[in-house]
């Protein structure tokens, strides 16, 4: 069974910021494509961030592109997302996923396994 556990949210200030961790179980982060989403309130779930299950693509949101960082920690199985600069428009719930391919894929549906989320509120 899949299980994909998020830490590291919290509140932090405008400009600064958050490493989040996700740790993986029954499947290796390496075996396929992994991704960050986040949801702010009233507004859809959007991609973020994702790496490629070989690590020669990865993809970020225009908005984060320069500040955020996926990256991957074979020995401990964790995916991290290094968010700095942070801005109040970050705030959001941000989710670790897994997609069922190799490769990154831009339709939701294919990323089948998901974290429980981890808030992250930056303030002004």
């Amino acid at each position: 069974q899949v299980q994909l556990v998020e830490s590291g949210g919290g509140l932090v200030q405008a400009g600064g910021s958050l490493r989040l961790s996700c740790a993986a179980s029954g499947l290796s982060v390496r075996s396929r494509a992994m991704g960050w989403f986040r949801q702010a309130p009233g507004k859809e779930r959007e991609s973020v961030a994702a790496v490629s299950a070989s690590g020669r693509t990865s993809s970020y949101a225009d908005s984060v592109k320069g500040r955020f960082t996926i990256s991957r920690d074979f020995a401990q199985n964790t995916v991290y997302l290094r968010m700095s600069s942070l801005l109040p428009n970050d705030t959001a719930i941000y989710y670790c996923a897994a997609a069922r391919w190799v490769t990154i894929s831009s339709r939701q549906d294919e990323w089948i396994n998901w974290g429980q989320g981890t808030q992250v509120t930056v303030s002004p």
